[in-house]
């Protein structure tokens, strides 16, 4: 599969988990559906046209993400006012106005590796990896948020192989269905439900995937499914 790998980074990052509301947390990295919205943001494309883009881009391109700065986390409060009265608390007694606390990331920094699993998007995908190549951006592109810009660079420009199957060092994600070695580990590591599939602007419930990975740029001790970079870099993708 052609695939490139870029480095994604920022001041702050939020990506939003969909069952907290009143205070919404973030999931520790940016996700499948973000990685989406980011590249039609950087080729330019209106929502109205991302409407049926983002289950096509959903099937046909996959990725991964690897830590390259520890997770850190903070907690900030925002006043929401309404759109329509944006200057004014209330009208006719009802509140416009609600204050809400929202929990980013600090200082993100990703290596993600994309992959185009079909023809079809090849062109979406071939112009997004020479934007980030000439550092061109059409609108601004975000780490899940609209206040939160994003840096991207490309790293590298290769292939990977079709699915193998054995034991490997991961410094990405992998699925809950791989065996991983915890027992030795000096680290952290997470487990997560994260969207892998976006339909009418909805990450949909059963497309959600369960993934595991390190609190920071260790290798997880892996067996199961994986894909192999030019440079010999394992990776498992969704």
């Amino acid at each position: 599969m052609q695939a490139i790998q870029i480095s994604v980074s920022g001041p702050w990052g939020h990506f939003r988990r969909p069952e907290t509301n009143r205070t919404p947390l973030t999931h520790d990295f940016m996700t499948k559906t973000a990685l989406i919205g980011m590249m039609g943001a950087v080729l330019g494309i209106e929502r109205g046209e991302m409407r049926p883009l983002f289950p096509q881009l959903s099937k046909d391109l996959m990725y991964g993400v690897r830590l390259r700065a520890p997770i850190r986390k903070e907690t900030h409060g925002f006043i929401v006012r309404s759109a329509k009265y944006p200057g004014r608390a209330k009208v006719s007694g009802e509140r416009k106005v609600t204050r809400r606390r929202y929990e980013f990331l600090r200082d993100p920094h990703f290596q993600i590796a994309i992959a185009l699993a079909h023809d079809r998007s090849a062109s979406y995908f071939d112009r997004f990896r020479a934007d980030v190549e000439k550092q061109k951006a059409t609108f601004p592109p975000v780490l899940g948020w609209h206040n939160c810009p994003a840096s991207l660079r490309l790293l590298s420009i290769g292939t990977f192989s079709d699915v193998q199957h054995g034991d490997f060092e991961a410094r990405c994600f992998v699925s809950n269905d791989h065996e991983v070695n915890t027992r030795d580990a000096d680290f952290h590591v997470g487990i997560d439900r994260v969207p892998t599939y976006q339909e009418d602007f909805w990450n949909l419930p059963d497309q959600y995937q369960t993934i595991v990975y390190s609190f920071g740029d260790h290798a997880l001790e892996a067996t199961g499914e994986f894909y192999e970079y030019d440079n010999g870099e394992r990776w498992w993708l969704i």
